[in-house]
């Protein structure tokens, strides 16, 4: 059935969105953290930012943006 199809969607976009929210609140402005980047590079750098969606990570040698559930603080 297409309404319990969109239910379950719409179950899993919440469960994703609290997941995301409670990573946001491990994290602080100044935190070294690292995380996978592309071609599965392991990327290190620091908090510079925390956005909505997305926290700002200073590498050296640029800045990402990454959901705050992909980052591992170190």
């Amino acid at each position: 059935n297409p309404d319990q199809i969109g239910q379950v969607v719409d179950a899993v976009k919440l469960r994703r969105n609290r997941i995301n929210n409670q990573a946001m609140h491990t994290v602080q402005v100044g935190d070294r953290v690292q995380f996978t980047g592309r071609n599965n590079n392991t990327v290190t750098g620091s908090v510079t930012k925390k956005a909505i969606k997305y926290v700002t990570v200073d590498t050296g040698a640029g800045r990402w943006k990454v959901p705050a559930n992909m980052l591992e603080v170190l």
